[in-house]
Parts: structure tokens; C-alpha cells; sequence
């Protein structure tokens, strides 16, 4: 069969070359998605892991607030069957604040709120986050290692917290774990910025343990006990909601994401072809960041890697820097002093160019993509000469959530 790795809202690449070996096709959940994320989180909420049904957990005059995590597929839907399931219990609509880092119009496609029906949704807080405001921050408590924890006031003051999260590898860059919805999305400039340095990352692009350490202590300091988690599917989709207490989820969550996620090939290949599906939420330089981290772990020192995508956002500051700086090592020494916001997927770019050639097919000008040292690709029919150039291949679907091992990696 000839393979297809389906790329951005609707493409696709068709791989015909028999002389190329395929040693995996990875990235693609041998599970359906679900066809109603709404009332999965319904289901989820009134048969939660080892916790009471939500409606039982509160009581009358209760403050909750729900921390809506970062890129969780079909947010407002899962907004709108929380709120829901508090509404139908003793829970308040003016009672009921949803915290997210949205900076949209209300009503728009970013918001979360948006499902929501208007007699309620006029009533439920919208509270977008802002790092920078140090009035809307207060403090909670000093960690182990001396971290002074300041989080939005929404969660100091609430009587219940229900976090809703996206899982991912355990190794993704940005990624720490199950309280990632409230730690450190929700907390002040200085520690976003501690947490999304490239000093937090290894040589391979990944992010280091310790840093979920630090979200786990936040969560317990809080006093998170329930937590609700999506397992992403292909592109936007989801694949299983799951809800209740914060150690079952993690434990369920974890062997979800590895059955439907994680894939074995024998060993790397002389080329990756990478890809990011979904629609333009998904279409992020920080995806096409851990794409390339991910890619870069599975091809050959001095191999290809190729990244189909439809990325058109501009560049941040510090994937700039690595156009205007005389040398990439200089580049990275100025991305690492001075961490903007962009950084790790400016260093995540800059490690796989050092480790192979990089190839990319997207929305972006060409002349853009060539100034990254990047080989621009104008079209499938050029990525399936690629593809047809080598020895052997390794499909990387939806590389943001794919989770690879190389059988002959020892490191």
C-alpha cells in the first residue's frame, strides 16, 4: 500500500518509491476520535477516578474556577460541559470563573467561553490571564529550592480548582506534566520565563524533569485533587477525556497517551518526514518546534529531516535573531542570554540544523525559510522526490504528540 502522511487541515503526500525502505509509520492512533468531545467530558464528570460525581464535591456558594490549559483540542466544549455539570448541580453561574490565557474577542474563535449559553455565559467570569499585571497576582508559597510561588488571584481565592489539560509525551518542551494547566500557565512573567528558557532543555530538544517536579509541589500546594484531562487525537481531535482524582488521572492518562501515541522502529533513518495536522491552532512555530526536536532524535547524524506543515504565522524575536546573527552559535548564545518568548523553538530549530539538513514545506515565503538555512519545498510532488532520494524513511504524523523509540537507541 502506498503511504500518505496528511499534513495541515486537508493535505496530504502520496509516498510512491519502492526502492525507499519505510521503517515506521508512527504518528498515527490506531483509535478512533471522539465524535462528541461535549458529552465525553459529561461522562467523565459524572464517573470521575476515584472521586465523587462533581456535582457532589460542591456545595451551594462555592467559588470555582476552572484553569483551561494551553492548546487543549476543543476547549469550549470542554468549558461548556464543565459549566454544565456545575449548573446542574448547587454551583452558581455567577459563581463560576474560567481562567485562560486567551487574548481574543469574546465570543470569537479563541474564546472558551463560547459554547456556552448566553443566559450563562453572561454571568461565568471570563478571566484572560496576564503575566505582566502584578495586581491580578497573589502569592501562594516558597518552594523547596526557594522558588517564590505567585499565581492569578482567580486560584488563590477559589474554593475549587478544576484544571483541564492536554497530555503529552513526558518529555515535550512546554510540557510539565498533569498541573501544567495551572503551573506555570497561570503564574507570573519571571517564572514563565524561568520555565520556557533553553537552559530547560537538553541537547536533544527535550525539557527537564525537574521542572514537573516544581508543577506537581505547586498543585499540592494549591491543593489540586481533581483534574481533568483530554487525550489528544490526529490534528484537533480527541481521542478520550478523563476526569477525577489527580493520581488516577496521571496513572490512566500516561497509559492512554502511550497506547495510542507511542511506536517502536528498528533503527533511525537517512531521512524523517515530519508533518502537523490540524487547522491553523495547530499551525505554530512551537509546534513546528517539537516536530523538529522529535524528527531530529529519529534520522541518521548528517541525514534529512522534512516538516510538512501550513505555518504562515510570523516569526517571533528569537527565530529572528537566528537570521541576523553572523553565526548560528552566536545566535544561540544571544537566544539563551536574553530568552524571549520564542526561544525554544528557536533553539529547537537550531539543534536539528545542526544535526541534519533541514527541508520544509509551508505557507511561508520562501525567501523566510531559506534565511533559517532551512531548503524551502514549494509543493507534494517535491517531498515525494525526496522521499524517493533515500535509502529509508521514518513518517512522523502529527509529530507534536508522536512518541518514537529507536529499538537500537541506548541513550
Amino acid at each position: 500500500m502506498t503511504p500518505v502522511l496528511k499534513y495541515g487541515a486537508q493535505e496530504s503526500v502520496r509516498l510512491d518509491s519502492p526502492g525507499t525502505e519505510l521503517l515506521g509509520h508512527c504518528g498515527v492512533p490506531n483509535i478512533e476520535p471522539l465524535e462528541d468531545p461535549a458529552a465525553a467530558i459529561v461522562r467523565a464528570l459524572s464517573q470521575p477516578l476515584d472521586y465523587p460525581p462533581l456535582g457532589q464535591s460542591v456545595v451551594p456558594g462555592d467559588r470555582v474556577v476552572l484553569a483551561v490549559g494551553e492548546s487543549v483540542p476543543h476547549a469550549a466544549e470542554m468549558v461548556a460541559g464543565v459549566v454544565r455539570s456545575l449548573t446542574d448541580g448547587p454551583v452558581d453561574p455567577d459563581g463560576i470563573g474560567v481562567l485562560h490565557t486567551r487574548a481574543g474577542p469574546s465570543g470569537g474563535p479563541d474564546d472558551p467561553c463560547r459554547l456556552l449559553p448566553e443566559e450563562v455565559r453572561s454571568r461565568v467570569a471570563s478571566i484572560a490571564h496576564d503575566p505582566s499585571d502584578r495586581g491580578n497576582l497573589a502569592y501562594l508559597a516558597t518552594t523547596e529550592e526557594g522558588h517564590q510561588i505567585e499565581l492569578n488571584r482567580a486560584l488563590i481565592d477559589a474554593d475549587l480548582v478544576l484544571p483541564i489539560g492536554c497530555v503529552r509525551d513526558g518529555w515535550a518542551a512546554g510540557y510539565h506534566g498533569i498541573h501544567s494547566p495551572v503551573y506555570p500557565t497561570f503564574s507570573d512573567a519571571r517564572t514563565l520565563a524561568r520555565f520556557h528558557s533553553p537552559k530547560m532543555l537538553d541537547s536533544r530538544g527535550r525539557r527537564q524533569k525537574r521542572l514537573v517536579k516544581e508543577a506537581d509541589e505547586v498543585g499540592w500546594l494549591l491543593g489540586v485533587t481533581f483534574t481533568i484531562q483530554v487525550i489528544p487525537g490526529p490534528g484537533e481531535g480527541v481521542l478520550d477525556v478523563l476526569a477525577g482524582e489527580v493520581s488516577a488521572v496521571r496513572h490512566y492518562a500516561l497509559r492512554r497517551y502511550w497506547a495510542a501515541w507511542h511506536r517502536t522502529v528498528p533503527r533511525r533513518a537517512e531521512l524523517v518526514l515530519a508533518s502537523l495536522e490540524g487547522g491553523q491552532g495547530q499551525q505554530t512555530w512551537e509546534n513546528l518546534g517539537r516536530a523538529l526536536a522529535a524528527g531530529a532524535a529519529l534520522v541518521e547524524e548528517g541525514g534529512a529531516l522534512a516538516v510538512c506543515c501550513e505555518l504562515a504565522a510570523d516569526r517571533g524575536p528569537a527565530v529572528q535573531c537566528l537570521t541576523t546573527s553572523r553565526t548560528r552559535e552566536e545566535a544561540v548564545a544571544r537566544i539563551r542570554d536574553e530568552r524571549p518568548e520564542d526561544a525554544v523553538p528557536a533553539i529547537q530549530l537550531a539543534q536539528a540544523l545542526d544535526h541534519c539538513s533541514v527541508y520544509l514545506l509551508s505557507r511561508l515565503e520562501p525567501s523566510v525559510v531559506e534565511d533559517l538555512d532551512i531548503t524551502p519545498m514549494a509543493d507534494a510532488d517535491e517531498v515525494s522526490r525526496l522521499f524517493s532520494r533515500h535509502g529509508s524513511c521514518i513518517l512522523l504524523a502529527n509529530a507534536p504528540y508522536a512518541s518514537v523509540t529507536v529499538e537500537s537507541n541506548h541513550d
